[in-house]
């Protein structure tokens, strides 16, 4: 296929038209993806187009983008994966509209990016989700697990469906004929997409939780069946509600959802259920498709030439429905020998009519196949010449679009041209008419001048009114000047007489245009003169106006200066009112500020008293940060108390010195309290004290900012000094993990990891010597379960020893990357923190595989317990992926001695799982056999033993709901020790506790 077609089509799918997507530009999309095998093209076409700025151009983009995941080639979807964050982004930015397309556009995204995970994350379920029984049984690979997540998947998968199915419904007005309309069909249109997925999603949920039931307690599985009903009873609604619309009735037919959810308690239940189908009108068949011959037509063929055949035989031996056929004994004249020979004969030509029938039969079989197949190759090729007619109406109809449109710019073009000729003609009429007026305007000027002459004295006069004009508008000056700095009352008086003023000059300006409208449009020069003539009649009564107005003005402007002098004298009063209402409300704001600081302080005391309200401890070194930042707002607060001393109007850096020494207080209080619940006793009631101490001399500080003294009365020295004290004792408290020499770190990892090597050798030799033990002294399943677990027990052990020689590799390369010129005891010296981890890890390791043998030796001298072993296995996973977290934390992602690592770790797991899954075998083979005979006992003594044993359930669940809250207190108390001992901080990178508690959590 031509890439300008599919890129045609593609712009033709994907437009701003509020319209459905057609249907064979739709498929044009998805015959190109077939074509070359991806969706290089789509995408290329598709970045080129906004759809970050229009809905619905991006509406119709997830519809066809939809369609090439369902039906398009299998590579669309990894061609599609690199644009998996920028669909995020654009639903993320299309969610923040709350109408239109908005919200519908930010769903669909978000479906499209859950339909690609999931099938990114199950690459057996094709891009249509049409699978088999087989095929689905096969994507869980027979584990319940497996099933079980995949369930969840499902769930997660059809529930963005429903939520695009419910809110292209809610967009929509219900009461109208929206179905008919096109925007209406717009948003519906991709509803086929989405009824076909949920189709296939919910019959595939419904097996899988079947399947669920006869593995798992109808107890575990609650959640999906409460999951499982919320969905069926909104499917089965919108299901209901689709089949309804006018719009989907030509489109498709929806089924319909049994009236009550399947029974997943009733096994049975299973047989009962009926997949839904959803049913498109058939469309042609691809080019490439090939026919296949039914195997019902080939046995209707069979079963009519059979027939033929029979009916040829009856003609020849007669029929079959007598009683006897060769019943020769009733023919006279015949003997036996004869008989026999006559009954051969018939044996042989019945078995050579056998022969030719199969013969028969085979040929009209290859005659029919034949046949069939060249049917299927014409029909084949009438597809393809339909295929072919389509792409050529299509590429007519295009050529038709280009063409008419090239109608319509050579139309428009021609439209310019003329329009252009057109305005070159008038640019020069214009021209001309420029210099006639330009001629007429000279003569003008010139009669105007005479005009002038003539009349000299009419200029005097109004040169005489120009002056007075000019000496008014001097004296509205002075006015507006003196009106700036009075009330709002006097600027109002002043208004006014301006707006007189401004009559007056607007008049003078419409008689001065007047003249000039008389000096343009005189006509001959006894018109104009008779026209000045009575324009300055007009000037001169203006004049005598203007003059009574001057003295108007004169008297008004007295009274207005006597006003203002009144005004001026209030507003030195207000002035004074004002000054003095800001010094108060300075003094409200430093009283309430110190007020509201000394509840801060008094509030952390109180806490500090009631230690049940803390819910973890605190470290040294936080709290010895907090009282670095409390001693400097100390002395930001005193610089801050004498500017205030020295400029009473800036009091904005008190307020905040003030509030912000209050809450470092607090938080150093409740710090110091927190670290007291780590510390020893000794220590910390000293460092309790002290707090209690600083509390109190802070707020006695905050009392002396109250008055208006002297910087003195505000003596900061006893804060200083409870400080220092609470610094000492909290450098006393810091980790003894930070006391080791920094220079003895390289020595003492090199040692912990032999020492781990030598420990893990010591295992291995050891589970040996057990193994010899047990095949000398044991026989039959004791033997058989020891021998597996220890063979276990010795694969973990070298997987570890693996592992430990890849830790040292990758070591040695981060060591020899990153120290330079340094030697390596500088560089363990120089990341001391990351140095810590990796020893406690291979203490860790080592620690592990010695109490794991010695559980194994326990358990294979029967006095130990099978759940001590699993324990023991995976607490040492916990610590080889402790040690691997520590050695990558600084390693290069490309670095191949990293992957060897990842390698080895994946080994420990897997070698860890075995021992795991050898001792719950073998702890299920010792315990069959002890299995408890209920023959002979009777009805009353059975119902007994089943409340005896309902009882001892529950108390076994209570005992082990009070084991896992003591387990977990424990390892919390453990990783609290085991920071404090190692020097461990919140937040330092490759943190070994954390690292430990995130694999145990998951296992």
């Amino acid at each position: 296929m031509d890439v300008s077609k599919m890129t045609v089509s593609i712009n033709k799918a994907i437009n701003t038209q509020e319209v459905a997507v057609k249907e064979k530009h739709a498929r044009t999309c998805i015959l190109g993806t077939h074509h070359e095998k991806g969706a290089q093209t789509f995408w290329s076409v598709v970045n080129r187009l906004p759809l970050s700025s229009n809905a619905v151009l991006c509406w119709k983009f997830c519809h066809v983008f939809h369609k090439l995941l369902r039906d398009g080639h299998p590579n669309v979807l990894k061609d599609s994966l690199r644009y998996k964050n920028e669909l995020s982004d654009m639903s993320r930015m299309w969610g923040h509209l709350s109408e239109g397309y908005g919200q519908l556009c930010s769903i669909y995204l978000k479906l499209l990016r859950t339909k690609m995970e999931y099938h990114t994350k199950n690459p057996r379920f094709p891009g249509n989700l049409q699978m088999s029984d087989r095929q689905l049984d096969e994507a869980g690979e027979s584990d319940v697990n497996n099933f079980f997540q995949l369930t969840v998947e499902m769930f997660d998968y059809l529930e963005c469906e429903l939520n695009l199915f419910q809110t292209v419904f809610n967009s929509l007005d219900m009461s109208r004929s929206v179905s008919v309309t096109t925007a209406g069909q717009c948003r519906l249109a991709p509803l086929i997409q989405v009824i076909l997925d949920c189709s296939h999603l919910y019959d595939y949920t419904v097996k899988l939780l079947f399947k669920l039931h006869s593995c798992l307690p109808a107890d575990t599985l609650q959640g999906h069946r409460d999951r499982f009903m919320e969905q069926f009873t909104k499917l089965k609604d919108l299901f209901y509600r689709s089949s309804n619309l006018q719009y989907f009735k030509r489109l498709i037919q929806i089924p319909q959802l049994p009236e009550n959810p399947p029974n997943f308690l009733r096994a049975s239940a299973l047989s009962e259920h009926i997949s839904p189908v959803v049913v498109i009108p058939a469309e042609a068949s691809s080019p490439d498709s090939e026919p296949v011959l039914e195997k019902d037509d080939l046995m209707d063929m069979d079963a009519s030439q059979q027939n033929s055949f029979d009916s040829k035989f009856d003609d020849i031996f007669g029929s079959s429905s007598s009683s006897d056929p060769f019943n020769f004994n009733s023919q006279n004249g015949v003997n036996k020998d004869e008989k026999d020979h006559l009954i051969d004969q018939l044996y042989r030509e019945i078995n050579g009519l056998k022969a030719q029938l199969e013969n028969m039969k085979t040929e009209s079989q290859r005659a029919v196949l034949q046949l069939k197949g060249r049917i299927s190759e014409l029909e084949a090729e009438l597809a393809e010449q339909q295929h072919l007619r389509q792409q050529a109406a299509d590429e007519s109809e295009f050529l038709r679009t280009e063409l008419d449109e090239l109608k319509k710019k050579r139309e428009d073009t021609e439209k310019a041209q003329r329009s252009l000729t057109e305005i070159e003609r008038k640019a020069q009429a214009n021209e001309q008419r420029y210099s006639k007026l330009k001629e007429k305007y000279s003569e003008l000027v010139q009669s105007h001048a005479d005009l002038l002459r003539k009349n000299a004295e009419v200029t005097k006069q109004v040169s005489v009114a120009r002056q007075a004009q000019a000496d008014l508008e001097r004296e509205k000056k002075e006015l507006e000047d003196s009106f700036q700095r009075i009330s709002d009352q006097a600027q109002r008086k002043t208004q006014e007489q301006t707006e007189v003023l401004e009559s007056l000059k607007q008049e003078l300006a419409t008689s001065k245009q007047e003249l000039q409208i008389v000096q343009g449009s005189l006509e001959s020069s006894a018109q104009s003169e008779a026209k000045w003539t009575a324009q300055i009649a007009e000037l001169e009564k203006e004049r005598g106006s203007l003059v009574n107005a001057v003295a108007r003005r004169e008297e008004e402007l007295s009274a207005l200066r006597e006003q203002l002098e009144y005004t001026q004298r209030q507003l030195s009063s207000a002035q004074e009112s004002i000054c003095q209402l800001a010094k108060d409300q300075r003094k409200m704001l430093l009283t309430e500020s110190r007020r509201a600081a000394e509840q801060v302080v008094q509030e952390a005391l109180r806490q500090f008293d009631e230690p049940s309200l803390f819910s973890c401890a605190g470290s040294a070194d936080h709290l010895l940060s907090k009282v670095r930042s409390v001693s400097s707002c100390i002395e930001q607060l005193e610089k801050s108390w004498s500017q205030y001393l020295a400029c009473p109007e800036d009091i904005s850096g008190l307020l905040h010195s003030v509030t912000l020494l209050a809450h470092l207080t607090s938080d150093t209080i409740v710090h110091g309290s927190t670290t007291c619940l780590r510390a020893p006793p000794e220590p910390a009631d000293s460092l309790t004290e002290a707090c209690k101490q600083y509390g109190r001399e802070t707020l006695l500080y905050l009392a002396f900012l109250e008055e208006e003294g002297t910087l003195e009365n505000a003596d900061s020295t006893a804060m200083r000094s409870c400080l220092t004290r609470i610094t000492a004792i909290g450098e006393e408290l810091l980790p003894r993990g930070l006391d080791i020499k920094q220079e003895e770190l390289g020595d003492l990892v090199d040692k912990e990891m032999a020492a781990t090597s030598a420990a893990i050798e010591t295992a291995t030799a050891r589970i040996e010597e057990m193994l010899s033990k047990s095949r000398a002294g044991d026989t039959g399943v004791k033997l058989e379960v020891n021998e597996r677990i220890l063979g276990s027990c010795t694969s973990l052990m070298q997987a570890i020893q693996v592992l430990i020689v890849a830790s040292k590799e990758l070591q040695r390369e981060i060591v020899e990357s990153g120290r330079g010129t340094a030697s390596p005891k500088e560089f363990y010296a120089k990341n001391s923190r990351w140095t810590e981890g990796l020893i406690s890890a291979s203490k860790a390791v080592g620690w592990g595989a010695t109490v794991m043998v010695d559980a194994a030796d326990l358990v294979v001298q029967g006095r130990g317990k099978f759940e001590e072993l699993m324990v023991c296995s995976r607490e040492i996973a916990a610590s080889t992926a402790q040690l691997v977290a520590a050695s990558k934390v600084k390693a290069d992602k490309d670095s191949p001695n990293l992957a060897q690592l990842q390698q080895a770790s994946r080994g420990v797991n897997q070698a860890t799982a075995a021992v795991v899954a050898s001792t719950i075998s073998g702890k299920s083979q010792i315990e069959d056999t002890d299995n408890m005979d209920f023959s002979s006992m009777t009805l009353t003594q059975i119902k007994r033993q089943e409340m005896d044993s309902q009882v001892r359930v529950l108390e076994l669940e209570n005992e082990l709901q009070k084991e896992r809250q003591k387990l977990g207190e424990l390892r919390k108390k453990h990783y609290e020790l085991a920071g404090v001992a190692e020097g461990w901080e919140e937040g330092t990178e490759a943190s070994p506790p954390t690292l430990q508690e995130a694999v145990i959590e998951k296992e």
